[in-house]
């Protein structure tokens, strides 16, 4: 795909089925004549992988009008003259005049660049620029670090947590038994067949006669992360709430072990906090609110998907009586809308694939699929993800009566399920959703209204609209 089709396609993606700008692409109703903000602009673009896009006849509210010749060619003189003068480094930028739904629409193209990141001419390196959810903002300092580090080719879980150790600290530090139990292997018999094996999973390095522990190594198989200088606040947060709101908690509690070696004291703590006891004919029994399945998927994506790089931020779990909210550092790679669709762009594939190698998690990309299939398999209300500036945020909900769900909740099952039968290689149908919300079929017409508003969004789209029997009508997702 060239980038006259890849601009197409972004602008399309921000104003269906919702109209909201996106981080590839930056609408104008005009020229801004602040130089200096134009100039933040290409910065952010010119960081961003895979560039982007600043589309001239667009308006806020979406609405679209033609640009005249003579307004594109101003525009492409000044921010050409911009590219080449107001930044660190001259970039060059393309252009291009498409007719979309009747409108004459000029785009430019700002690529990413090789050298990263591009600043403002005349400041420092930290008057550095991004795009986050679809706004142009200024780089944290810890933000432009790790821009250096990754134009570098320096991978977090590849830098070193501790340096100049013994054999002994590594064994001190590192949950070695968990390792080999996980991988389903022996115990080697002496200390040396350990850290060989330490040395090939790139959890340690030796450096003379000394022995340091990388990031890969301490992030997964710590006995304690807050012994790693810089990995203090990569521990787990749960926090338990009395009530629905945040004013009234349990002490907090931090989880130091590393992700791999205690993911399963994780669980079970989730899980125990979050069942009930009940009293069926004299005997009692426990109940969970939530599937293990999907508090186990949902947890790994938030702890493998993080941005690790950004410092005094810990992935968090709150457990409120009426919900589960996960939250972890950094903004999501992709579109919240396809998360049950589209493999996820992970900023740490390697811990990923550790996480699967393990059996932790499943398979990269179908992990949101099965936690979300298990909530409809015990007809729960469907997740909700939140796209925040700076984190990720997954919310899910117990048992709720129909009654008790609202709209959005409604319009989101809807959504999801649609998605997960067209994933299935199968189509949403009145009945399908009936059973997914466990409604019965005397009830259809509510199935019906529930359809009808989600299509009415944009969300889902009729298969077979000309079906003359409105209840063998199926049903895809937009972006099917």
């Amino acid at each position: 795909m060239n980038w006259k089709e890849r601009a197409i396609k972004c602008l399309k993606d921000s104003l269906y089925p919702i109209s909201t700008e996106l981080n590839e692409i930056d609408w104008k109703s005009g020229l801004s004549e602040k130089t200096e903000r134009l100039a933040q602009h290409l910065c952010a673009f010119s960081n961003l992988e895979g560039g982007g896009f600043l589309v001239f006849g667009v308006n806020n509210d979406a609405t679209m009008f033609s640009v005249a010749k003579e307004q594109a060619d101003e525009i492409i003189k000044t921010l050409g003259n911009i590219a080449l003068n107001n930044l660190s480094q001259s970039i060059q930028i393309q252009h291009n005049t498409t007719e979309y739904n009747g409108n004459a629409l000029l785009f430019i193209y700002i690529p990413e660049q090789t050298e990263k990141p591009v600043y403002l001419r005349g400041k420092t390196i930290y008057d550095s620029y991004r795009r986050s959810a679809g706004q142009t903002v200024k780089m944290s300092p810890h933000e432009v670090k790790q821009m250096i580090a990754e134009s570098q080719g320096l991978l977090f879980h590849e830098q070193i947590a501790q340096t100049k150790l013994t054999a002994d600290d590594v064994l001190r530090l590192l949950d070695y038994d968990c390792y080999f139990q996980l991988t389903k292997r022996n115990l080697p018999e002496n200390k040396t067949g350990i850290l060989d094996a330490l040395v090939d999973a790139e959890f340690i390095v030796k450096q003379g006669d000394y022995w340091n522990i990388t990031n890969l190594g301490a992030l997964l198989f710590a006995r304690d992360l807050t012994k790693f200088k810089g990995l203090e606040y990569k521990t787990l947060r749960i926090i338990l709430y009395t009530g629905k709101g945040r004013i009234e908690a349990h002490p907090e509690l931090n989880f130091k072990e590393g992700y791999a070696c205690g993911f399963e004291h994780f669980i079970q703590f989730i899980m125990e906090r979050t069942s009930v006891e009940v009293i069926e004919k004299v005997f009692r029994e426990t109940r969970v609110s939530y599937p293990e399945r999907t508090v186990r998927e949902l947890l790994a994506n938030s702890l493998i998907h993080q941005d690790l790089w950004q410092s005094g931020t810990h992935t968090m779990v709150e457990i409120f009586p009426d919900r589960i909210e996960m939250t972890n550092p950094g903004t999501p790679l992709v579109d919240i809308n396809r998360f049950i669709d589209t493999p996820p762009k992970s900023r740490n594939e390697k811990i990923a694939i550790m996480m699967h190698l393990f059996d932790l998690c499943e398979l990269r990309g179908s992990g949101v699929d099965r936690a979300i299939e298990a909530v409809e398999k015990a007809i729960l209300p469907a997740p909700k993800f939140i796209k925040g500036d700076f984190y990720t945020k997954v919310v899910i909900y117990p048992k709720k009566t129909f009654a008790e769900m609202t709209r959005e909740d409604r319009i989101r099952a809807c959504y999801q399920h649609c998605c997960l039968k067209y994933m299935d290689n199968e189509k949403m149908t009145n009945q399908s959703f009936r059973v997914r919300m466990g409604i019965e079929e005397k009830n259809y017409s509510i199935v019906s209204r529930i359809i009808r508003e989600t299509i009415n969004t944009g969300l889902i789209k009729g298969y077979a609209p000309e079906n003359i029997v409105k209840k063998a009508v199926s049903y895809i997702p937009y972006w099917g």
